[in-house]
């Protein structure tokens, strides 16, 4: 059973798509104040959230900013703005997913489990001999003792490699990793981060080489130092 946070105003809006999370098996919280709300998920978090874009004392992508300022919490955004403008905008500020109003109940449901699942496979420990971990904000990790400050698609990139060290990636599926609400992003793109990303990690051993390039196919995070480095 997960905890899941509904901030949208209105009892009727609302009582449909929280009978449906009932049936799922989660817990819900039903929350109209966007203040409030993001008091509580900052102090309390639930498991996820759904957070309502068009909130009468509140702007929703304000909040979704502000929560991504100091945590990578699971947001998924509700909004009957539906211009690709605006899904966009959602994406680039970190929601998770986004749904557009209106919409099947059933469906906002499937969205949450494939978001669960995604958030805890990220959270997963990484393999023994992977010297990194990543924090609670939106941009750092912890390799080996040191810090790093990372974009918001270079933490993704890294989460990605980090998961399954030595398996080879292809720019495919970073792609899919790092953008993934883009649909017409040049896969290329991954070799720019991947460039920058390098570039943050040489700080901590100019030595190793960390991502494993693999022509032709794609990327592997490297668990171990190679003999020699």
């Amino acid at each position: 059973m997960s905890r899941i946070l509904l901030v949208e105003e209105g009892h009727d809006a609302a009582s449909a798509l929280l009978d449906e999370l009932h049936r799922a098996g989660h817990e819900t919280e039903h929350i109209e104040d966007g203040a409030a709300a993001l008091h509580r998920i900052l102090t309390s978090p639930p498991a996820l959230t759904l957070l309502d874009v068009e909130l009468s004392r509140a702007n929703g992508l304000q909040i979704l900013e502000k929560i991504r300022a100091r945590s990578d919490h699971p947001i998924i955004v509700l909004t009957a703005l539906a211009q690709e403008s605006d899904r966009l905008r959602g994406f680039e500020l970190g929601a998770d997913d986004y749904v557009c109003k209106p919409f099947f109940p059933r469906e906002v449901a499937v969205r949450i489990e494939t978001v669960l699942r995604r958030c805890a496979q990220r959270q997963r420990t990484a393999r023994l001999g992977t010297p990194i971990s990543f924090g609670t904000g939106r941009g750092c990790a912890i390799l080996d003792g040191h810090y790093l400050p990372l974009t918001r698609r270079e933490s993704l990139l890294l989460r990605a490699l980090s998961k399954e060290p030595g398996k080879v990636l292809t720019r495919s599926e970073l792609l899919e990793a790092a953008f993934p609400e883009a649909l017409d992003v040049n896969e290329r793109v991954v070799d720019t981060h991947i460039k920058n990303l390098r570039k943050k990690l040489s700080t901590v051993s100019a030595a190793r080489g960390w991502i494993r390039s693999v022509y032709g196919v794609g990327f592997a995070w490297e668990a171990q130092a190679r003999q020699g480095a």
